[in-house]
């Protein structure tokens, strides 16, 4: 059996694979919530090429918000990892070595605490997904009865330190322990696929700390104002599940054991609001975006891109595929991603170069070195399809404008939400709102009875109200459930 990925380990790996910089070097310069398989193929990426061009000792410390697991695999290995760049027939792999640390947030939030207390950390990056913002779905404050936020707003009553529940209270507390102690400006970016990502980051924080029993609140919430930025952000990498065929292969090029290995496309890309507070990595030496607006990429990248895999991931799996590589060998798949992203283009702002945007996308959805799995993309639909599809929906039909694609896929989606076998969804893709989802099929007169109450529970009751869109979904379903792609 071969050895594990470790410092000790890296000297006997072949030159290309080692890190672009000696771990041992870095220091902690910035906290990151979620240590999953996207920030490890994607910021740690930038962040250690920022560090390298740069010369500047810009490290990592990472957080898991729940399962211990991947916090122990990585000190396992030092919080070194492998990425790989998969291309047909071939591939490149790398290990990373710009994380310095991880740590659990419960069990180390005094750590976490006086890390962000400290005036050399001075930016926080978080991919926790949609559903850690912990948002209302209809007005995106702070879900105040949501049970986590509330033990964790009960929790600021107590004078001494404790662990938090959720990744916005445990920011929160962070932040205001850093006011109290030096004051020092901070970045927070968030880096997870949402629209207006950081401003939605800010509207929780600050929502956390009106209503925190805290006796200095008031200045605490002046200095969230003047002292910490929340640019907004558009990350994007296609980064599947890693398998164990993944990470065979990867200790194969390494010639050490990574249990840690994720893989990627080679195509990334990071656009950031050029509005930080402090000291930041030059991650723009890696090919990163500064811009003042991140709006129009955003929703070029919302719109098309994560709108296109949407519409791919349930219409695939009612055909029976498994990939997104495998729609796309269909003979329907590369017409629907394009068909998809002409009708939603007409909703974007002008001065993007859409057309090469959607050749990218043809190329990239079908590598078929990337098994991108329809039911990782298909899970939390309740939190994706609202900021991916409803919006340009609603001004296709303001318009006037037909929208038949979106009208498949919607019906699609639909479909998927129906309970399967062992109280899951019927391809068993996950969703936070799984057992609301369900109860929208429970005693309905037909399709189109489902379909309105599905769109009510994703907070479009506009959208449910329009009849003429609730019978063209509801239309589609039948063919959907035979698999028949018809476009």
């Amino acid at each position: 059996m071969n050895p594990t990925l470790n410092r000790a380990a890296l000297p006997a790996l072949p030159e290309a694979c080692r890190p672009l910089v000696d771990p041992a070097e870095l220091r902690p310069r910035i906290v990151h919530f979620g240590l999953g398989a996207f920030h490890r193929a994607h910021q740690a990426v930038y962040t250690e090429a920022a560090a390298a061009r740069s010369g500047e000792p810009w490290g990592i410390v990472a957080v898991g918000p729940r399962s211990s697991a991947p916090i122990e695999d990585a000190r396992a290995q030092d919080c070194l990892f492998s990425v790989t760049d998969r291309v047909p027939g071939a591939g490149r792999t790398r290990v990373v070595g710009s994380v310095v640390d991880a740590l659990r947030m419960g069990p180390d939030a005094e750590r976490i605490d006086a890390l962000l207390s400290g005036p050399e950390v001075t930016a926080v990056t978080l991919t926790v997904t949609e559903k850690g913002y912990s948002r209302l779905p209809r007005t995106g404050a702070l879900d105040t009865a949501d049970p986590g936020i509330a033990a964790d707003l009960a929790a600021t009553a107590d004078r001494e330190p404790v662990p938090m529940r959720t990744v916005v209270g445990r920011l929160t507390a962070s932040l205001a322990a850093r006011f109290r102690r030096c004051g020092a400006p901070i970045t927070v970016v968030s880096c997870d696929n949402a629209a207006a990502n950081g401003t939605a980051l800010a509207a929780v924080v600050r929502g956390f700390a009106e209503s925190a029993a805290w006796p200095d609140r008031d200045r605490l919430l002046d200095w969230l104002r003047e002292s910490v930025a929340f640019p907004d952000s558009v990350v994007d990498r296609i980064v599947p599940a890693t398998t164990d065929e993944d990470r065979d292969r990867a200790s194969r090029a390494l010639g050490v054991r990574d249990g840690s290995a994720v893989l990627g496309e080679p195509f990334r890309q990071w656009v950031v609001q050029d509005a930080f507070a402090a000291d930041r990595p030059p991650w723009e030496l890696d090919g990163a975006l500064l811009v003042p607006d991140v709006a129009p990429h955003q929703l070029m990248k919302l719109r098309l891109l994560n709108g296109a895999h949407s519409a791919l991931a349930y219409l695939g799996l009612a055909a029976g595929c498994a990939t997104v590589a495998e729609v796309m060998r269909a003979e329907w798949g590369e017409r629907l991603v394009r068909r998809f992203t002409g009708e939603v283009a007409t909703t974007l702002p002008a001065g993007l170069d859409v057309a090469a945007y959607v050749e990218d996308l043809v190329a990239r959805f079908g590598n078929p070195a990337i098994a991108h799995r329809l039911q990782q993309i298909g899970s939390d639909g309740s939190r994706k399809v609202p900021e991916r599809w409803l919006g340009a929906l609603r001004e296709l039909r303001a318009r006037g404008t037909a929208a038949p694609v979106l009208e498949l896929a919607l019906g699609g989606w639909a479909d998927a939400t129906r309970p399967g076998q062992r109280g899951g969804q019927a391809f068993g893709t996950a969703d936070p709102a799984q057992a609301a989802l369900a109860e929208c099929w429970d005693g309905a007169a037909g399709p189109a009875e489902v379909v309105a109450r599905l769109l009510t529970a994703l907070g479009a009751a506009d959208l449910a109200e329009d009849g003429d869109l609730v019978r063209s979904v509801a239309a589609r379903m039948p063919d959907v459930r035979a698999g028949r792609i018809d476009l």
